[in-house]
């Protein structure tokens, strides 16, 4: 990584570790810290901005757009993909970019870990019908 990159994630994970100081260090009586919702809106986006740009140093585009794709359908498993390779990343157990391969992988391995079984049950209920008794 460049000693830019290296600067820009260090300033981001500053200013997400002071939101969340912040946020929990909140205390009513105290004119300085605020509970204001646009505050609280601009940390969010801060965060989001950290994941996206996290995730574009560690993902190559193809993974990337696989991984949108999936946070359309299936925005749960999407987002623990996206914490396991930001947690992946931050603790620099990734070798480079992951490919599209590499994330289909990934993704089958945290399926297996949250594997849960579909059932689908029909609930078929008697109506009182009038046909059956015109049987004349």
């Amino acid at each position: 990584m460049a000693d830019e990159e290296l600067e820009a994630l260090r300033r981001q994970r500053m200013a997400e570790l002071q939101a969340k100081h912040g946020a929990l260090a909140w205390n009513p009586m105290d004119p300085n810290s605020s509970n204001d919702p646009q505050a609280q809106q601009e940390a969010q986006q801060r965060e989001t901005d950290m994941r996206n740009s996290i995730l574009a140093q560690v993902l190559d585009q193809s993974a990337r757009a696989r991984l949108s794709n999936l946070a359309m359908v299936k925005p749960d498993k999407a987002k623990a993909v996206e914490n396991y390779l930001i947690q992946m990343g931050r603790m620099g157990q990734l070798g480079g970019k992951i490919s599209e391969s590499g994330l289909i992988e990934i993704l089958e391995k945290v399926s297996q870990q949250t594997d849960k079984k579909t059932t689908v049950k029909f609930n078929r209920r008697k109506v009182m019908d009038s046909d059956e008794d015109d049987d004349d």
